[in-house]
């Protein structure tokens, strides 16, 4: 199974930095028992090796060559590909310029680079269907595309919309062979008009097509601008204080492991 990572953005609401928004340190992790910094792409990669993916496929711009060389070939036992979007012309522009290594005979999951979520292995929970989006609740819907469902069915995605009609937003989404194909023949025949994922689904969905969406996220956090980034380092903190507490109250309770789970913020 491909990860597409669409990594071609200016970044221009946490800007200026001197490198590529998607190796902006947050974090760390220990490697052979040494603690270095994360680049914010990583919580990606990792997430998405865990719902099953074995190559991974970075969608860049022609200036970001630093991903290529902080990333190389491989990570975490996937194989990385890249390819270039020349101008940034949006997520749909970025995700079917990858159809190029991707073809027509894997599944692929698509995630955003400048983002963390929990749990780590939430799409591990997508259904293998044509279409199926990672959903997340948060608090204020209008800033991101809100995904309104009848059951587990996908009837509307409301792309930044005030008074957004629910509070689940899309995170990160899977396609299989065939709904990648037929998702990329549908821009084709809209004009490659779609700048946003959203739209495409919509028409998508009004021409009898079908999505489902799991309800399997905890928290998400946009490092696009500086509030972003500094929740995210608050929510990482969170997290594994919360794990620290779940391994002191190993065999205790489930009382104990929701009382440390409210000193955290967290949840169990």
């Amino acid at each position: 199974m491909w990860g597409i990572v669409p990594a071609a953005g200016r970044g221009s609401r946490i800007q200026p930095l001197a490198f590529s928004k998607e190796l902006l340190p947050v974090g760390s992790r220990t490697d052979d028992g040494v603690e270095r910094p994360c680049a914010v792409s990583e919580y990606l990669l990792e997430r998405l090796i865990l719902g099953g993916a074995d190559k991974i496929c970075f969608v860049i711009s022609p200036g970001k060559s630093d991903i290529l060389g902080y990333f190389g070939d491989s990570y975490g036992g996937a194989q990385i590909a890249y390819v270039v979007q020349p101008n940034a012309e949006g997520l749909c522009d970025a995700i079917f310029r990858a159809s190029c290594v991707v073809g027509d005979a894997e599944p692929a999951m698509v995630g955003l680079p400048d983002t963390i979520w929990f749990p780590e292995d939430a799409l591990a929970a997508l259904p293998d269907c044509e279409l199926s989006f990672l959903l997340f609740p948060v608090e204020h819907p209008e800033f991101f595309d809100a995904v309104v469902m009848e059951g587990d069915r996908v009837t509307e995605i409301q792309v930044k919309q005030k008074s957004a009609a629910s509070q689940w937003i899309w995170g990160a989404f899977r396609m299989s062979a065939s709904g990648f194909r037929d998702l990329r023949t549908l821009w084709e025949a809209r004009g490659r008009s779609d700048e946003y994922f959203g739209t495409l689904v919509n028409s998508y969905l009004g021409g009898g097509g079908t999505a489902l969406g799991a309800k399997a996220g905890e928290a998400y956090v946009d490092l696009g601008t500086l509030h972003g980034y500094r929740t995210a380092m608050t929510l990482l903190l969170s997290r594994r204080e919360l794990g620290a507490s779940r391994s002191m109250f190993k065999g205790a309770p489930r009382s104990a492991l929701l009382e440390a789970a409210a000193l955290h913020g967290g949840r169990t």
